[in-house]
């Protein structure tokens, strides 16, 4: 099997470590050789995080080079612009609608730009856009939008749901795992 990528992006304390952390355990149970990159960058300070998922029969990095990612996984919207340059021509993006100021726009010098969604469509032919931040809540905590997205992503995997449960339950701490379920499920089959 040819080599794929995925890039998790997000801001520090949105749970993209946590997420990457459960598709690294579902590939490698899934029989793939897995390779997990992460930059942490300012997260702690609300900065930009990414973290290089790739998997395949063999894979030799945890890198991925711009315009070789088969997926950009992003939990806020400007995130998602901001690594658009990494996505292969006919790459899915699968992203939370979700703003969070960064830095230039809390301190006045910079405006957060409008209509991203339009802005991505007009340049991407796949891009799957969607308000995590209310499914999480739905589920029952905020902090849940990481597994609002893998529920997303799951649609463009060909790997049972049985396989995604089964990493939830190995990574999530069982007081929050039947949350996580739900908001799994809510990502999964959002219309």
């Amino acid at each position: 099997m040819e080599t794929k990528n995925i890039i998790i992006v997000g801001v520090g304390g949105q749970g993209s470590l946590l997420a990457s952390k459960i598709l690294g355990h579902l590939l490698l149970n899934a029989g793939y050789d897995v390779k997990v990159s992460e930059v942490h960058g300012m997260s702690q300070r609300g900065g930009s995080v990414v973290t290089f998922v790739r998997f395949g029969d063999k894979v030799y990095s945890p890198v991925v080079d711009k315009g070789q990612a088969d997926f950009i996984v992003s939990f806020e919207i400007l995130e998602t612009a901001r690594w658009l340059s990494y996505l292969k021509p006919d790459g899915q993006i699968v992203t939370n609608t979700q703003q969070i100021d960064p830095m230039p726009v809390i301190t006045g010098v910079a405006t957060y730009p409008e209509n991203l969604v339009e802005k991505l469509k007009a340049k991407v032919s796949k891009v799957d856009a969607m308000d995590c931040l209310t499914l999480a809540k739905e589920a029952g905590s905020v902090k849940a939008v990481n597994i609002v997205l893998l529920g997303r992503l799951s649609k463009y995997f060909d790997l049972d749901d049985q396989a995604w449960q089964e990493s939830l339950i190995a990574n999530v701490p069982k007081k929050f795992l039947e949350l996580n379920k739900k908001a799994f499920e809510l990502g999964k089959n959002f219309q």
